[in-house]
């Protein structure tokens, strides 16, 4: 059973930084995709960045330059560092897991808020 648990977000102010984490436990491994998803209220779940097991990166347009995805596959970590937060950025950020071999997973999502 593979699970993926967040940490890192929170309340933050307009140009402040926040680093979400996700920690992938159980069979993980194989040629695997890692990233972020957001959903705000009343919208769509939509892709914030992905990262391959060979560190190959896709940013959504509109975190291009602020976000930086990255990840530690010794210990089936996936970071998110959000800079230059903007109020847009509210939502509920998701952890993702893909592996060619072993389906997709989720984590159970963790709260950003960015507002003064």
């Amino acid at each position: 059973q593979v699970q993926l648990v967040e940490s890192g977000g929170g309340l933050e102010q307009p140009g402040g930084s926040l680093r979400l984490s996700c920690i992938g436990s159980g069979s993980i491994g194989g040629i695997s995709t890692m990233g972020w998803y957001r959903q705000a209220p009343g919208k769509q779940r939509e892709l914030v960045a992905t990262i391959s097991s060979t560190d190959t990166t896709n940013y959504a347009d509109s975190v291009k330059g602020r976000f930086t995805i990255s990840r530690n596959n010794a210990k089936n970590t996936v970071y998110l560092q959000m800079n230059s937060l903007k109020p847009e950025d509210t939502a509920v950020y998701y952890c993702y897991l893909y592996m060619l071999l072993g389906g997709t997973y989720w984590g159970q999502g963790t709260q950003v808020t960015v507002s003064s």
